[in-house]
């Protein structure tokens, strides 16, 4: 078996910030992030973007962009509102997240954008 490692993250440290599972990965490129909204998609989630100041980025509390996209399929689309949003707040990290109706709770969320760390 492996051996388990530390990931030195730190408060005091913003760099160093992990949040969320595929915070301790590389950031995803463009076919990744599509991938992941295709998952989203096929399992009948609704889509939405969300954004945060990464010095806020372990509130709980992040800005809704626009309402969740309630029913939306088209692939090409959600990809759009994510890059508006990241257009719009540059500085800031923005994520995707996939809102389970049955579970009443999301069934995916992860960072698609990371801001700038202080």
């Amino acid at each position: 078996m492996s051996e388990v490692m530390d990931y030195k993250s730190r408060l005091s440290e913003p760099s160093s910030r992990k949040f969320e599972t595929f915070s301790y990965l590389p950031p995803m490129d463009p076919a990744q992030i599509r991938q992941q909204v295709e998952y989203i998609v096929k399992q009948g989630w609704n889509p939405a973007i969300e954004h945060t100041e990464p010095a806020h980025l372990m509130d709980s509390y992040w800005y809704m962009w626009k309402l969740p996209m309630f029913g939306e399929t088209d692939v090409d689309r959600i990809l759009a509102e994510a890059e508006a949003c990241h257009k719009a707040n540059p500085d800031n990290h923005v994520r995707l997240v996939g809102y389970d109706n049955f579970a009443q709770s999301q069934g995916a969320a992860m960072v698609i954008f990371r801001g700038k760390t202080v």
